[in-house]
């Protein structure tokens, strides 16, 4: 076994392009972290909803086998519940003699019990109950003043209540959730000394309603806020079922999009602050060198890009695509991979990187070969489901080299060619010249669908279930 700590921080629906380096969102700490490690183009969730994405982090499952297949809040009891059978990768990491800590947002499942799944001491955001790091005030929780002429709410129609969409404060950073993460974090980190740790540092940043404080709001001049190019996508030949999701932001003006995306970039900037504060703490104390150091996130948010907000809808690269940087032992430095990996792919990564026992799963592999090597390449291709929220859709999700299939359970599905079109505005489904390509995609779609056990679509032969451009045995030609 490596001596090899790990230092996992995980961002809540940031979109990969905050992230690059042509983003207008001011990140030095990031930036300077993958100046000294891989930057990966290429990274996915396996689902754009928080508690599906975040338990195959933990497990190496697709969502359809750890059972976690909506927010875990938004189902009853017996709904959307952790299969208690499944490993995670914390757990063999604490077999090797790790000392691991996870702080901050869990939204897994119910029971807030980490420890159960191998995390030894942790702080959880809302949970009842803490290990080994003592009592505190969680702060956060006070209403925070905002100032009227820099906040904006949904509203209507008739019946919805008011939701905050974004809203500068002059709160400090200070004394808002995450520097109490991280300051929990670094308290853990200081109290290893002989055995290597494993530390999981988790927000609900930036994600939920746009509040920013005033001083981090200030560093952006809202006016050059670039706007998404598809923002005004009219979605001809795609599912109508995105026009209707469309009218749901449809009176928000491009002046309160720049509002939105500016209070969005800060609110990455104040997670970048944080992020430095880690950083130099391992520096600080002799640790960075021997840190296996992962910056990402479970899943993207649109922001205006395709006339949406949010997340947990639609199949396109602003709520898939997530960020992800490693540094640290063993990683090439200053390098950009365009490998293809899963956010469910970390936990065979960080257990193969430490050579650790590893899981043995058909859903995720590792991509620890790529951090020695960048030009390796990790998968052929890469999968991702979505079963909706609240509101129940079917959607599975294929990349292969520039080409994307999505099988959609409620209308007809779509194929596009990142390459030539990145912002995914040009559905190619039914252009006779795609036709081969279409249907070898989708029998791979069954193929990955049969080897990774999802009963419920590979049995869908009755005949008013023949949704897919090819059926199941389509994967055996």
């Amino acid at each position: 076994m490596l001596e090899m700590n790990v230092l996992l921080f995980i961002m809540d629906a940031c979109q990969a392009q905050a992230l690059e380096s042509s983003s207008a969102c001011i990140t030095p700490h990031f930036n300077r972290l993958a100046e000294q490690g891989i930057r990966f183009n290429r990274a996915y969730c396996p689902s754009p909803t928080c508690s599906p994405s975040r338990a195959s982090l933990m497990t190496g499952l697709l969502p359809h086998n750890h059972g976690v297949l909506e927010v875990e809040h938004g189902r009853d009891d017996d709904q959307c519940v952790l299969r208690a059978d499944k490993p995670h990768w914390a757990q063999h990491l604490s077999a090797a003699g790790y000392s691991t800590g996870y702080f901050g947002k869990w939204h897994i499942e119910r029971s807030h019990q980490v420890e159960n799944f191998g995390w030894q001491h942790h702080y959880i955001k809302g949970a009842s109950h803490h290990a080994g790091l003592g009592a505190g005030i969680e702060p956060g929780a006070q209403n925070v003043e905002l100032d009227p002429e820099l906040t904006r709410y949904h509203r209507g129609p008739e019946g919805y209540r008011d939701i905050l969409h974004y809203g500068v404060t002059d709160v400090s950073p200070e004394i808002r959730y995450p520097k109490f993460t991280v300051d929990k974090t670094i308290e853990f980190i200081g109290k290893q000394s002989e055995a290597p740790w494993c530390a999981v540092a988790s927000f609900s940043e930036p994600n939920e309603a746009l509040v920013v404080s005033r001083e981090t709001f200030q560093r952006y001049d809202v006016e050059t806020i670039p706007l998404p190019d598809n923002l005004r996508d009219d979605y001809e030949n795609r599912p109508n079922l995105y026009q209707r999701q469309k009218q749901i932001a449809a009176d928000v003006t491009d002046e309160e999009w720049r509002m939105a995306r500016a209070c969005y970039y800060g609110r990455i900037t104040e997670l970048d602050d944080q992020f430095g504060r880690l950083y130099d703490t391992l520096r600080d104390s002799g640790q960075l060198d021997d840190t296996l150091i992962i910056v990402t996130a479970d899943h993207g948010r649109y922001v205006g890009a395709h006339g949406f907000d949010a997340h947990n809808f639609g199949p396109f690269e602003e709520i898939y695509r997530i960020p992800m940087i490693v540094s640290g032992p063993g990683v090439s430095a200053g390098r950009v991979s365009e490998s293809l990996v899963g956010f469910h792919d970390i936990g065979p990564t960080i257990l193969e990187h430490c050579g650790t026992k590893g899981i043995d799963v058909p859903d995720s592999e590792s991509f620890a070969p790529v951090l020695k090597d960048p030009d390796k390449e990790s998968r052929a291709f890469l999968y991702a489901e979505s079963h909706g929220t609240r509101f129940s859709l079917t959607q599975r999700i294929l990349w292969e080299g520039d080409w994307k299939y999505v099988f959609n359970g409620f209308d007809f599905d779509e194929l596009y060619h990142l390459g030539d079109d990145p912002l995914e505005m040009a559905n190619l489904i039914d252009l006779p010249e795609h036709g081969d390509q279409a249907s070898a995609m989708m029998a791979k779609i069954w193929k990955v669908i049969q080897e990774t056990g999802d009963r419920t679509l590979n049995e869908t032969h009755y005949f008013s279930m023949r949704m897919g451009r090819v059926g199941p045995g389509a994967s055996e030609g």
